[in-house]
């Protein structure tokens, strides 16, 4: 299955502000243009958390100008599910969304049971640490389920 890249991806968590943000800006670094990627939320009553900015910051991924929505404001935007090839939940609860949402029309929903690092850590760097984590999780879960990344491209974590 690795290598097997689709021509577009959604990634979705409960608030579009940690987990999915995170792994699409990481696709994107990894995978550049050759396949339309985008994140959302079963919610967007967040910001894109800043623990969340500075770990991608660490390995080149730029999410400061990441803005959250939700599934509504999606399809209210003109983004219909049915033109994505594959949902990637991140999340319980926008896995049920995301399989809900799809039940009309054929659209493969995977899930990939991420850390939600928000509220782990009592000071910014074991908070630090519980970031790095998940996205190193996205980082190997990416590299697992696609491939190794396009040529050029240091996936690395900070720690190398």
């Amino acid at each position: 299955m690795a290598g097997d890249l689709p021509h577009s991806v959604l990634f979705c968590c409960d608030h579009n502000a940690i987990r999915s943000p995170m792994a699409e800006g990481i696709m994107k670094k990894f995978y550049g243009k050759r396949v339309y990627v985008q994140s959302a939320g079963v919610g967007n009553d967040q910001e894109i958390d800043g623990f969340a900015i500075a770990v991608c910051k660490e390995i080149g991924v730029d999410l400061h100008r990441h803005r959250a929505r939700s599934f509504d404001e999606m399809q209210d935007w003109g983004d219909d599910l049915s033109g994505f090839d594959l949902v990637v939940a991140l999340s319980p609860a926008s896995q049920r969304r995301a399989l809900d949402l799809t039940r009309l029309f054929h659209l493969d929903v995977e899930y990939w049971p991420i850390l939600d690092p928000a509220g782990l850590g009592e000071d910014r760097e074991t908070k630090l640490k519980a970031y790095r984590q998940t996205r190193d999780q996205i980082v190997d879960r990416l590299i697992e389920r696609f491939g190794p990344p396009d040529d050029g491209v240091n996936h690395g974590t900070a720690d190398d």
